[in-house]
């Protein structure tokens, strides 16, 4: 089953990433991310953790672009 992940998912795990790599991660921006990954899990009756590990995977280790 593949993952489904929403654009405001993506976007809010993208801020979270950035706050990481410059060192500012903040506690409030963490628990967003965490709390919408969890109500995304209800939602879709998806499992957290691969919500999580796919979100990870695509802001991360994004796909390169085919031109």
């Amino acid at each position: 089953m593949a993952i489904e992940l929403s654009d405001e998912l993506i976007e809010l795990e993208r801020a979270a990433w950035a706050e990481q790599q410059e060192n500012r991660l903040t506690v409030e921006t963490a628990a967003r991310v965490q709390a919408a990954i969890t109500a995304h899990a209800e939602a879709t009756g998806q499992g957290r953790y691969a919500i999580e590990r796919e979100l990870k995977r695509v802001v991360r280790h994004p796909e390169p672009d085919a031109d």
